[in-house]
């Protein structure tokens, strides 16, 4: 049965890297994520065929997009096209972000 209202806690919870925890859902064509990094992470440069939007809901980092670094705090959004590489640098406190990636992002799915 589809799931319409639930809690993070109840997506796909995945740990790629050391202190990232995503918490993943997705719909016929796209993949939503809740996002949270501990402080001084750093999320190495990739990039993915993925659209990619997010917004900041706590926290501050830098992240480098295609080589610019742009300092990002909450309340802010952001959009990348598919293929662009990029970089997140976390501040010293805990950051939140939530995401939207288009078409669905097999490697979340558990």
């Amino acid at each position: 049965m589809y799931q319409h209202v639930f809690w993070p806690d109840d997506c796909v919870r995945l740990n790629p890297a050391e202190g990232v925890t995503i918490f993943a859902t997705e719909a016929e064509r796209m993949t939503l994520t809740v996002m949270d990094y501990e402080p001084g992470t750093v999320l190495p440069e990739h990039s993915h065929p993925h659209e990619q939007m997010g917004y900041m809901v706590e926290g501050e980092a830098e992240f480098v997009i295609d080589g610019t670094p742009h300092h990002v705090v909450a309340g802010q959004l952001w959009r990348l096209p598919g293929g662009v590489p990029h970089q997140v640098k976390v501040g010293p406190q805990r950051m939140r972000v939530i995401e939207c990636f288009c078409p669905p992002r097999e490697d979340f799915r558990g």
